[in-house]
């Protein structure tokens, strides 16, 4: 499972794919997204711009992405 670590309060789902290097660029992000290839919180999800909080567990092809928000220190 890989962890992205919010900077902001959310991420968007194809950025959150882009980041975990699940895909190459913003373009193929799409279309796995649209082609219904993407899981968020377990159901599938086709729109792109899904704003992904801490918590949230996108999926693709197999590989988890886990959405944290950093401890402040």
């Amino acid at each position: 499972m890989q962890i992205i670590y919010l900077r902001d309060d959310f991420i968007k789902l194809g950025q959150a794919l882009k980041a975990a290097g699940a895909v190459g660029s913003g373009v193929e992000a799409k279309l796995v997204i649209k082609d219904g290839q993407v899981l968020v919180n377990g159901s599938v999800c086709m729109q792109r711009g899904k704003k992904l909080y801490a918590g949230d567990v996108a999926e693709f092809q197999g590989e988890k992405i886990q959405i944290e928000k950093r401890e402040q220190s």
